[in-house]
């Protein structure tokens, strides 16, 4: 693939860099002070949602990797948020687009891509971890409608959604990984119950979520009844994209190596000390391999190995990054809360202790080793363990 600009494409880059300078007062810290208002400004100029539909609600450019990597190296350097990324715009919207019916890509995939629907995923339960295929929350056909029983946990954000798209068995009597329906929850519902659950963080951002007789039409299948397992590896792929997003790596280390060059102990900046320097140079030269993946991954749909390795590689890079950040600060890496000398306000012991938890969230490490072990590589299978 050749990556030297055209003339158009130096345009383009001149274009993207005078929105972000007049904007700037849009955004502070690589925050938006209206994350919504950002995000219809970005929309409306192609910088998200950038090929997906204008008649699902977004820009409706045709695929340019060029541009998409232009985009996104000039928000990085302006130190700008892009365009809003989580369960309902990056995960739930692309799985639409792929399998969902007319009626619901135009109902869904509009509003999510403006945070005006918040989503969350109701796949694992307390006995559906890893092993997702064997969840258990059953619906039962109730005329036109599924009536639904059982729970989920670690559901990210459901105390905060409006929807959640779930995992349920429809067909008890068919084997685990068939029988199981993908469907559209108003998480108003009568009959869900959503109890937070508090982690290291000191923040509630999983929740278990328990359904007692929840009432929801048929026509919420999304793909089929009983095609479940295959949708839901749809939008795991996106969710694993999602996770090992090389441009929001790329963003961190930038923080990162800003960090260290204005922090100083004893007089000497943080990059000027030799070990921290190499460290954060093997980390830099890790997010280039992950951002050039990345392309690769963008630019080849035979790029399976490629594409199977980002989530791993993505998750436990930012848990490295933020780890260099707090080995660096010192003794002001240990602080958390509120103080007077907290940096980023806690921005870096947050994202240690949250990414820890994304190295098993979003299928664990583990998992993901054996995906890219037998999917990528041909590798036998795991020896299944004989149950006595």
């Amino acid at each position: 693939m050749d990556l030297t600009l055209t003339p158009e494409l130096e345009a383009f880059r001149d274009e993207v860099r005078a929105f972000l300078e007049a904007h700037r007062s849009e955004y502070e810290a690589g925050q938006p002070k209206d994350a919504r208002a950002w995000q219809r400004l970005l929309i409306e100029n192609g910088y998200a949602a950038r090929t997906i539909p204008k008649a699902y609600g977004g820009y409706g450019a045709e695929p340019d990797v060029l541009k998409t990597r232009i985009i996104a190296e000039a928000f990085i350097a302006a130190g700008a948020p892009p365009g809003i990324a989580n369960q309902g715009v990056s995960m739930l919207a692309p799985t639409l687009l792929e399998v969902g019916s007319e009626e619901q890509k135009t109902r869904w995939i509009g509003p999510t891509l403006r945070g005006e629907v918040v989503w969350c995923q109701g796949y694992s339960e307390p006995g559906a971890g890893s092993d997702l295929a064997a969840l258990q929350t059953r619906a039962v056909e109730d005329g036109a409608d599924f009536v639904i029983t059982g729970s989920k946990i670690w559901t990210s954000t459901a105390h905060l959604a409006d929807m959640m798209f779930c995992l349920v068995r429809t067909e008890p009597e068919k084997p685990k990984h068939e029988g199981i329906s993908y469907v559209l929850i108003p998480m108003d519902t009568p009959g869900i119950e959503v109890r937070p659950l508090k982690t290291m963080t000191g923040g509630a951002e999983f929740n278990e979520v328990f359904f007692t007789d929840v009432r929801v039409p048929q026509a919420n299948v999304v793909g089929g009844r009983g095609r479940g397992w295959i949708v839901a590896n749809t939008t795991l792929k996106h969710e694993r994209g999602m996770l090992g997003d090389p441009n929001a790596t790329e963003a961190r280390l930038a923080a990162l190596i800003e960090l260290m060059r204005t922090e100083t102990v004893d007089g000497q900046r943080l990059i000027d000390d030799p070990a921290l320097r190499d460290r954060l140079m093997q980390l830099q030269a890790r997010v280039l391999s992950m951002k050039f993946n990345g392309l690769r991954v963008m630019t080849d749909e035979t790029a399976g190995l490629a594409r199977l390795i980002v989530k791993l590689q993505g998750c436990e890079l930012n848990h490295q990054i933020a780890a260099l950040a707090i080995d660096a600060l010192g003794e002001l890496g240990v602080l958390y809360h509120d103080g007077p000398h907290l940096r980023a306000g806690g921005r870096w012991q947050w994202n240690y202790m949250f990414d820890l938890g994304l190295i098993i969230g979003g299928g664990t490490a583990q998992i993901q080793k054996n995906i890219i072990a037998e999917r990528g590589l041909g590798l036998p299978r795991e020896p299944k363990t004989v149950e006595g």
